[in-house]
C-alpha cells in the first residue's frame, strides 16, 4: 500500500504540553476525517518552528488508497546551540595527543597496514596500526610528528595489538587522505583540545576507554571533525588546537576527520 504525505496546515489553536512543550494539532484536507490508529512515521528535526525546543506532542497524519490515517507523537526538540555544546563537552573528553612516529614498518599479516611505533609522552612508546599504505608512503611517516587518539581500548589487528589510532583527513571519496599535522613546535604528549588557546586550563579530565566505549564519544564526536577552507581542523566552529597553535592538514579543504 502506497502512503504520501498530507499537505497539512498549523490549527490556529495550541494548547500546553507536558514537560514544558507546546502540543500542536496539523488540520487534514478539508472534508476529510480522521482515523486515528497506530502509524510508523519519522519527524526528521521537526525544523520551521513546528515545534519549540522541549517535550512536544503533534498530530501527523497520510493518506492512502485505504484511507486516511492519524497518529500522535511525544518528541523531544533539541535545541541545535545545546546540543553542539554537549558534543565539544564530549570532544574535549577524548585524550588527543601529539605524537611523533620512532618507527614504522609493513604489518606482516595485512598488507593494507602500517604498525608504527609512536612516542605520545609516555615512559614507553605505544604501538599503533593504521590503514595508510595505500596513501602515505612510508618514508613520509618516519620520524614525523602525528595527531594520536590515545584513549580507545586496544585492538587486536590480524596479531598485533593495537593501542590509539592516528588522526587523518579524508575526502568525501576516501581516495585521498592525509594525516593531521601538529605545529612544528609542538611536543609529543601535548594535549590536543578544542577551543581557543585560553581554554586550555578548564579542560576536563580526559575520558578512560572503557568510558570512551561505553558512553559512544569518539561516535558521537566523529561526524562533526572537519578541516575547513584552509586545512585547520575543526569542531563546528572550534578550532582543534596544541599549546603551541593549530592542527592542519597539508591539503584537503573541508574534508572529513577520522
Amino acid at each position: 500500500m502506497m502512503r504520501a504525505a498530507v499537505p497539512a496546515v498549523l490549527n490556529a489553536a495550541r494548547c500546553g504540553g507536558g514537560g514544558g512543550g507546546l502540543s500542536y494539532l496539523l488540520r487534514p484536507p478539508r472534508g476529510v476525517e480522521l482515523k486515528p490508529r497506530s502509524l510508523p512515521f519519522s519527524i526528521p528535526g521537526l525544523g520551521g518552528g513546528v515545534a519549540a525546543p522541549g517535550r512536544s506532542t503533534v498530530w501527523l497524519c497520510t493518506v492512502s488508497d485505504g484511507g486516511v490515517a492519524a497518529a500522535e507523537a511525544v518528541v523531544e526538540v533539541s535545541d541545535p546551540l545545546e546540543e553542539r555544546k554537549k558534543v565539544r563537552e564530549a570532544a574535549n573528553m577524548l585524550d588527543i595527543r601529539v605524537g611523533r612516529i620512532l618507527k614504522a614498518w609493513r604489518h606482516e599479516e595485512a598488507e593494507s597496514l602500517y604498525v608504527e611505533e609512536v612516542d605520545v609522552g609516555e615512559p614507553e612508546p605505544r604501538i599503533i596500526c593504521s590503514g595508510l599504505v595505500k596513501y602515505v608512503p612510508i618514508e613520509n611517516l618516519q620520524g614525523s610528528s602525528v595527531i594520536v587518539l590515545a584513549n580507545l581500548k586496544p585492538r587486536n589487528m590480524r596479531g598485533v595489538k593495537s593501542c590509539g589510532m592516528l588522526m587523518a583527513a579524508s575526502d568525501a571519496s576516501h581516495e585521498n587522505v592525509e594525516q593531521l599535522l601538529p605545529p612544528s613546535d609542538s611536543l609529543p604528549g601535548d594535549r590536543v583540545w578544542f577551543g581557543d588557546e585560553d581554554e586550555k586550563e578548564d579542560l576536563p579530565p580526559v575520558a578512560t576507554p572503557n568510558q570512551v566505549q561505553k558512553r559512544k564519544i569518539w561516535e558521537s564526536v566523529q561526524p562533526h571533525l572537519k578541516t575547513d577552507d584552509s586545512c585547520n581542523a575543526v569542531l563546528f566552529d572550534h578550532f582543534m588546537r596544541t599549546p603551541a597553535g593549530l592542527v592542519t592538514c597539508r591539503s584537503l579543504r573541508n574534508a572529513n576527520i577520522s
